[in-house]
C-alpha cells in the first residue's frame, strides 16, 4: 500500500508546486503594478515638499460670449471614423510661430453642436478680453504649432516604445475606484472621460472626420464598465460588461472643421452630453502647465486599446516635448485610446496638494521631419486657457463657472 501511494503522493505534490507557481507569477504581477503605483505616491509625497518652490500663478482665463446659434443642414454621417489618427509635420511647420489675431482665434473657437436627431446648429463666439492673444501661451514660453498636414506616405507605427509600459485594470477594487472609473468607451471604438456628471471630453476625430459626422455619431453612445462580481452573470466572469447610454448631443469646436486634408490636432477634442447623469466621480479639467510644474512631470492616461479588447489599460510616461497646443510624449497606446483623458498631478494653490486634474485629451501619432531626421511620438492636445474656457461652457453654459480652474 506504501509503495502504490508513492505516485500518488508525487503527483499531489507536482499538482500543488503547479498551483503555488501560478498563484506566485500571478501575484507578482499584481505586485508589480502596485509597486508602480505605490511609487507614484511616494513621488507625489516628495514632490508636495517641493513644491512650494516652483508655485506658478494660475493663468488667466478669458471669458467667451456666445452668439445665437445659426441652424445648419443636417448631417449625412457619411464620414469612417478613424482609430488609428496619424499626422505629419515638417521642420517649418515645427518651428514656426504663428501670428493669430483676434479674429482667427473667435472663428476657431466656435462650435457646432449635434443633437441626437440629426440636426445642428453652429455657434458663434467673441472674446471679452482686449488682450486674447496672451492667454493663448501657458504660464510659460512655448512654441506656437500651427496645423498640421497628413502625411503623404504611409510608415511604420511606433506606437509602442520599447518594453510594453500598460497595465490591465482588473477588479472591483480599481475599476470603480477614482482616477480609473472615470474612463469610458464611446461607441465609435474610442475612449472618454468624465468630466462632469453629464459630460464626456473625447477625441474630435472619434466622431467627426473635419468634414462630416462619423456613421456611428447618429446614434452615439457612451459606455460605463460593470466589474464582473457586480453584473451578477454566471457567463464570462474574467471581464466586465458595458451599460452604454445615449449621447444627447455632441461639441465639436470650428477649429477641427475644416475639411479632411487640413484637420489639427490642436482642436482635437469633443464634448458629449449624456441623455441622463450618471453616479460615478469625475475629473476636474484644467489648463495645461509646462511639464515642469507636474507631478514627477508625468502625463497618465487610461483607456480601452484595441489589442485588449474588454480591457481597460492604464499607462504613464514622462513628456518628452510640448508646444502651445501639444504634448509630445511615447506613452505606450493603440487604436482606440484616442479620447482618453490625458492628466496629471496638478498643484492646487488654493487647496495646498497636488490634484489629478485633466490637462489634455490623447489625440494620436505624428511624424516629425527636423534636420532631415524622422522623430515620432504619440500627441495628446493640450487644454490652453482658451480652449479650456471654451470646454467649461460647453459643461456649464454660462460663464460665471469658467473664470477660474
Amino acid at each position: 500500500m506504501i509503495a502504490q501511494m508513492v505516485p500518488v503522493r508525487d503527483h499531489f505534490k507536482v499538482l500543488l508546486f503547479s498551483a503555488m507557481a501560478h498563484y506566485w507569477i500571478s501575484s507578482m504581477a499584481h505586485f508589480y503594478l502596485a509597486g508602480q503605483l505605490f511609487l507614484l505616491l511616494l513621488s507625489k509625497s516628495s514632490l508636495s515638499v517641493r513644491a512650494a518652490t516652483h508655485l506658478s500663478q494660475n493663468p488667466h482665463i478669458p471669458s467667451l460670449v456666445p452668439h445665437t446659434p445659426l441652424a445648419l443642414s443636417r448631417s449625412h454621417f457619411s464620414a469612417k471614423a478613424q482609430l488609428d489618427f496619424t499626422t505629419h509635420c515638417n521642420e517649418s511647420c515645427y518651428h514656426k510661430i504663428e501670428d493669430i489675431d483676434k479674429e482667427h482665434l473667435t472663428e476657431q473657437l466656435a462650435f457646432e453642436t449635434l443633437y441626437s436627431d440629426g440636426s445642428r446648429t453652429l455657434t458663434n463666439v467673441n472674446l471679452e478680453d482686449d488682450d486674447a492673444d496672451s492667454n493663448i501661451s501657458p504660464a510659460v514660453s512655448i512654441k506656437r504649432k500651427p496645423k498640421l498636414l497628413f502625411s503623404p506616405h504611409k510608415r511604420t507605427r511606433r506606437q509602442i516604445y520599447g518594453a510594453d509600459g500598460r497595465f490591465n485594470i482588473r477588479g472591483d477594487h480599481f475599476l470603480l475606484d477614482y482616477p480609473f472609473s472615470t474612463a469610458v468607451r464611446i461607441s465609435t471604438g474610442c475612449t472618454g472621460v468624465l468630466v462632469s456628471q453629464q459630460h464626456v471630453l473625447t477625441a474630435a476625430h472619434c466622431v467627426h472626420d473635419g468634414k462630416d459626422y462619423v456613421k456611428g455619431a447618429r446614434k452615439l453612445r457612451v459606455g460605463f464598465l460593470i466589474p464582473p462580481s457586480v453584473n451578477n452573470t454566471k457567463e464570462d466572469l474574467k471581464k466586465p460588461l458595458v451599460r452604454w447610454v445615449r449621447v444627447r448631443r455632441t461639441r465639436v469646436p470650428k477649429g477641427w472643421i475644416q475639411g479632411p486634408q487640413d484637420v489639427s490636432m490642436d482642436y482635437d477634442y469633443a464634448l458629449l452630453e449624456l441623455r441622463w447623469p450618471h453616479r460615478r466621480p469625475f475629473m476636474r479639467l484644467a489648463v495645461a502647465p509646462s511639464s515642469n510644474d507636474l507631478a514627477g512631470k508625468r502625463i497618465h492616461f487610461s483607456g480601452f486599446d484595441s489589442d485588449r479588447p474588454g480591457e481597460l489599460v492604464y499607462r504613464f510616461c514622462p513628456v518628452e516635448d510640448e508646444s502651445n497646443d501639444l504634448i509630445y510624449q511615447h506613452c505606450d497606446a493603440r487604436p482606440g485610446a484616442s479620447g482618453s483623458g490625458v492628466y496629471g498631478r496638478v498643484w492646487d494653490n488654493v487647496l495646498e496638494r497636488w490634484e489629478r486634474k485633466v490637462i489634455g485629451i490623447f489625440s494620436g501619432h505624428q511624424w516629425l521631419e527636423i534636420n532631415g531626421e524622422s522623430r515620432d511620438y504619440n500627441v495628446a492636445v493640450r487644454f490652453t486657457p482658451l480652449k479650456f474656457a471654451q470646454i467649461c461652457y460647453w459643461v456649464h453654459g454660462n460663464k460665471a463657472d469658467c473664470n477660474q480652474y
